[in-house]
């Protein structure tokens, strides 16, 4: 090995191991100081939030305090004072604004926002049945793989596990938990990126919009906090004019310099990998867009190097680490990915009714927050502005930039895929692209004030006028969370829990007769519940506990292994049976595991199901519809029958 090479390889190794030991402290740090402040929250017996405004007025306190901690951290960390310190009250600051924004408004209720309805139903099972095993499996059907990456989910089996929770209960805190601590993972990236102060106020600004807008969503919300450093890595990994004593536009040297102090951009290329391997860990759709905004960097690096260089061999560098970003995030995604590629391999995926069936009215346009006439819109506007006018100048103005565009483009690609009957989701961007304007918002707000104080032959409380608008704005906008995310905290408090309580006090829904149809069939079927199939439209029940199910909720949450359309055609086929040993036999020789146990709901002499069909492109895009069984198809030995509450379950014996 050359001495060059091995003077790099130092540089690698120094650079990642010391922000990877930063990152793991500062994730310590605040996982302490969330789950802390959810077990403070816990002691006292709080109104419900969608009936009382104390909670709400709480949250604001709570939001101020955690503010000023950052406050005291930037100011710290632009005097030079007490940087250590420094560091710590900013990691402890963010964590706990993440914490108060989100748990004290849940403070009352177990379950974390939207409850257990659509679609935080599913996520809820899927988290039930990596707390049940750590073995990857699909959330509902007991002979698949799963589908849908299990990063997130099998992280939060773990932490049930050890806290001894159940999974719908540990949601809540381990999503608060998770998004708290991927809050100050942010903020040592971009402390490691850019001025310390500035990564501060970059991380305050996308955590406080992430939790507005992404935080319902807690797997991929971690994702967008993260989205911003990803792409400056990756964009100091693949564009390097000169490789010699390059630094970034605000004075912080980078791993563009020479190749004597720093890694050549390999620990950009690492940085990078390692990222996108946890998008693809954690949600496929954010790592597609993610390697799209990529590939397009690679692209604009590609014909910046080409016109710089007037050659192409200058290409095969930039060709070289993006190869090596993608090895490394190939390989990290397979350990999710890799049993559902095995098993597709040998068997068919469905051709209609996945995931990508659904266009709400907001995936039929352009998403532009810029106009929007409101804080959040003047300051994405602001950000909007910043990204073109230092577009030439800037690097973080290039990899941001870049970003909103893969966005933009990822877009216009998912409506243009509307006329081949599918579509790219593109409606799930809204979050990303909000935090990448806002983390340009700062910039421009920072960069701004800096011009207008030198215009203004640097008056003496200028510095401070522009803090307090700063500090104003962050305040106005931090305490409006809880109202932008009113529907989602509200359905946490309607909806029965696994306990079979609601929060709000009201009466609980059919829900609270899960338990003892939980303890009914344990005892009848003398299984364990991982090793029973239930057939049942009462989906919330496999979310509480861990029985598999024989269909899912919808097509698009059900994995395209599971021919989801034919099993809701044999269900039907099943209701038109004559004879209870009609039924038998066709249980018999079911192609897939026959239900054990049917959950029905009665109606007159029936036992019915609410089943859903694909409909798509229709909005809404599911079709529900009851299928009707009567009840002398299991007037027979082999059925036992048992009536609680508004359900009637079937045991096959």
């Amino acid at each position: 090995m050359s001495e060059r090479a091995s003077g790099r390889m130092g540089v690698l190794a120094r650079q990642a191991g010391g922000a990877a030991g930063e990152a793991v402290l500062a994730a310590v740090v605040a996982g302490v100081v969330a789950a802390v402040g959810l077990e403070a929250f816990a002691t006292v017996h709080w109104p419900a939030f969608n009936s009382s405004n104390v909670t709400r007025a709480l949250t604001t306190v709570g939001q101020v305090a955690t503010l000023a901690v950052l406050v005291v951290a930037v100011v710290l960390l632009r005097l030079h004072r007490w940087l250590r310190l420094a560091k710590v009250l900013s990691w402890a600051g963010l964590s706990a604004f993440v914490t108060v924004t989100l748990g004290m408004p849940l403070a009352a209720t177990k379950l974390y926002l939207f409850g257990m309805s659509v679609d935080q139903e599913f996520r809820t099972q899927y988290l039930t049945r990596l707390t049940d095993s750590p073995a990857l499996h699909d959330m509902n059907y007991i002979d698949l793989p799963p589908y849908y990456p299990a990063g997130w989910f099998w992280f939060g089996g773990r932490f049930a596990a050890l806290t001894g929770m159940a999974g719908w209960e540990a949601f809540k805190p381990y999503a608060i938990i998770g998004l708290a601590v991927a809050a100050v993972v942010a903020l040592v990236l971009w402390s490691n990126l850019i001025r310390a102060d500035w990564a501060v106020a970059v991380a305050a600004a996308t955590t406080a919009v992430t939790l507005a807008y992404g935080s319902p969503e807690a797997y991929s919300a971690v994702l967008v906090l993260l989205l911003g450093p990803l792409l400056l890595l990756a964009w100091g990994a693949l564009y390097r004019p000169g490789e010699t004593g390059n630094a970034t536009d605000d004075g912080n040297a980078t791993d563009t310099g020479a190749a004597t102090r720093t890694a050549g951009g390999w620990g950009a290329v690492l940085g990078a990998g390692l990222l996108l391997g946890l998008f693809a860990t954690f949600y496929t759709l954010y790592f597609l867009v993610a390697v799209f905004a990529v590939c397009l960097m690679a692209l604009v690096a590609f014909g910046l190097t080409a016109r710089a260089h007037r050659t192409w061999r200058s290409l095969w560098p930039i060709l070289l680490r993006l190869i090596g970003i993608g090895a490394i995030s190939g390989v990290l995604a397979l350990t999710v990915w890799l049993p559902y590629f095995l098993k597709a391999l040998r068997g068919t995926t469905a051709s209609s009714g996945t995931a990508l069936h659904y266009l709400p009215e907001s995936g039929s346009r352009l998403p532009l927050p810029m106009f929007d006439f409101d804080l959040l819109g003047v300051f994405c506007l602001a950000g909007t502005v910043w990204l073109l006018l230092r577009a030439a100048s800037s690097r973080r103005a290039q990899a941001l930039g870049v970003g909103v565009l893969a966005i933009y483009l990822w877009s216009l690609l998912s409506m243009a895929a509307t006329a081949a009957g599918t579509t790219l989701l593109s409606f799930r961007l809204e979050s990303p692209l909000l935090a990448l304007l806002s983390a340009a918002g700062v910039f421009a707000f920072a960069e701004g004030a800096r011009a207008i104080y030198q215009a203004l032959n640097e008056p003496g409380r200028f510095r401070i006028a522009a803090a307090a608008v700063a500090v104003a704005g962050a305040i106005g906008f931090s305490q409006g969370i809880p109202t932008v995310l009113a529907a989602e905290i509200t359905t946490a408090y309607t909806d029965t829990d696994g306990n079979g309580f609601r929060a709000d006090k009201r009466p609980p829904s059919a829900v609270s007769n899960y338990r003892e149809v939980d303890a009914t069939l344990l005892e009848q079927t003398s299984r364990p519940r991982d090793a029973s199939v239930v057939l049942t439209a009462d989906t919330s029940f496999l979310a509480i506990y861990p029985y598999y199910g024989f269909q899912a909720l919808t097509s698009h949450y059900a994995n395209p292994l599971a021919d989801f359309a034919a099993r809701t055609a044999e269900i039907q086929r099943w209701s038109t049976l004559k004879t209870p040993q009609e039924l038998t036999d066709a249980l018999n020789h079911c192609r897939w595991r026959a239900p054990d146990a049917f959950l029905f709901r009665r109606s007159g002499d029936d036992y019915t199901l609410r089943l859903s069909q694909d409909v798509y492109p229709n909005d809404p895009n599911v079709k529900r519809f009851t299928v009707s069984f009567p009840k002398a198809l299991f007037d027979d030995a082999h059925y036992r029958i048992t009536n609680i509450g508004p359900f009637t379950l079937v045991v096959r014996v």
